[in-house]
């Protein structure tokens, strides 16, 4: 539904074509793909594909497609992440819908579109986990033993251990329950 009335609005604008609309980020990339668009605009929480990794891959493909990304997760960690995964644009949902054709335009001339107010949040807010340290609190985070994630990581059972209380340490709380919910509140997962 959502998808259906930005599509909608944003071929009201004229001089914005929709040229496919799909329901997750593999469909996606294989649009992509096959119609090479100036704009992809994604969201950060899809089915078979996030809204980074769809990004990345596109940058990893050498894709000339820019991502635009529209989302509820007003956190700095996520848009660091998608910063980094070669996003050009990353508006809240709650933005007017001008605001979004605005951005890309903006977008499709070479710029980047990016709230301000999170710009500025992300300015301040360092992640101070490791890529590793990342990993093992995402899969502690999803019930994952540290025996499990040993094997899964292929680390020893001490190691994800020491990785899980470094996580602890480093985000001021109790376990690594409380490091998981922190870390995702802060989008660093």
């Amino acid at each position: 539904m959502v998808r259906g009335a930005l599509s909608a609005l944003l071929t009201l604008e004229g001089d914005i074509e929709i040229v496919s609309e799909v329901g997750d980020g593999e469909e996606a990339l294989a649009a992509v793909q096959a119609l090479q668009p100036t704009i992809l605009l994604t969201d950060i929480e899809m089915p078979n594909m996030t809204g980074l990794a769809l990004a990345s891959k596109v940058r990893e493909l050498g894709l000339a497609t820019r991502v635009v990304i529209l989302t509820t997760f007003a956190r700095s960690g996520y848009l660091k992440r998608a910063l980094q995964a070669g996003v050009r644009g990353y508006l809240l949902k709650e933005a007017p819908a001008s605001k979004l054709a605005q951005a890309i335009r903006l977008v499709a001339a070479g710029g980047r579109a990016v709230d301000p107010e999170l710009a500025l949040e992300a300015a301040y807010d360092d992640d101070p986990l490791t890529d590793r340290e990342r990993q093992v609190l995402k899969l502690a985070g999803e019930g994952m033993a540290a025996n499990d994630i040993a094997l899964k990581l292929h680390l020893s059972h001490g190691t994800v251990r020491n990785y899980l209380s470094e996580a602890i340490s480093k985000l001021g709380v109790n376990n690594r329950i409380e490091a998981h919910r922190h870390a995702r509140n802060k989008g660093w997962l």
